[in-house]
């Protein structure tokens, strides 16, 4: 079975209803990034911190996978597919795909401060102060944030290049490490990019590149790839 190997990001999901920062200047929804997702400012300000992440959350535990989640579970029946998601939404997993991997983390989750192994799911999209595991350690959001390592990169690089078929979508390929993951998928594989809004940063002989929104782009690819599968 064919390995087929799917990177995505914020542009999947702002057709769920989801915004990003870089929609507007650095600035997500008015708050400056340094101020809520670094390490600093969880030590400085951690309530700052939860209130956004709460709000973040709540928009999340609101949305729903549009159709460009959906169609990417169907390419399951004839290949064997792993999503690699920059994005933090549960939204891939509630459409239904089987294997995904999150290199920023989950809003979705809690995690021990003392011992990033110890994760926790939540139930509500409300964080409160003071949160405690078991060990009586502080929770902060399970999220890797600026100027942390992406400790899935290793897994995703791996992942690629055993792709013999690799698909970005909606991603910018502008944050690093995981903008890289492109340049290891295999010379011999078949490669796609979908992205209303993708401005060419290198070129790559093999890469096709659809400039569509992905819930257009990427139910009629699916059609594609499943019509042409032997």
């Amino acid at each position: 079975m064919k390995q087929l190997v799917i990177f995505t990001g914020a542009g999947i999901s702002a057709e769920s209803g989801i915004k990003t920062f870089r929609d507007s200047d650095g600035l997500w929804e008015n708050y400056n990034i340094a101020d809520v997702a670094t390490p600093e400012a969880w030590e400085r300000d951690a309530d700052l911190v939860l209130d956004f992440y709460n709000q973040r959350r709540k928009q999340v535990f609101e949305a729903s996978p549009n159709d460009g989640h959906l169609a990417l579970v169907e390419l399951e029946k004839k290949f064997k597919v792993h999503v690699i998601t920059q994005n933090i939404d549960d939204l891939h997993e509630r459409a239904g795909s089987k294997n995904v991997l999150h290199l920023h983390g989950e809003i979705t989750k809690a995690r021990s401060e003392s011992d990033h192994r110890l994760v926790y799911p939540l139930a509500h999209w409300e964080m409160k102060p003071g949160m405690k595991n078991e060990e009586g350690h502080r929770l902060r959001p399970h999220i890797v944030w600026f100027g942390e390592a992406v400790p899935a990169m290793d897994t995703a690089i791996f992942l690629t290049m055993k792709a013999d078929i690799f698909i970005v979508i909606g991603s910018s390929l502008e944050v690093y490490p995981a903008a890289s993951l492109i340049n290891y998928a295999p010379e011999h594989s078949q490669q796609y990019l979908i992205d209303p809004h993708y401005k060419p940063a290198f070129e790559k002989e093999r890469l096709t590149v659809i400039t569509d929104k992905a819930g257009k782009a990427v139910p009629q690819l699916v059609h594609q790839l499943l019509q042409n599968h032997v």
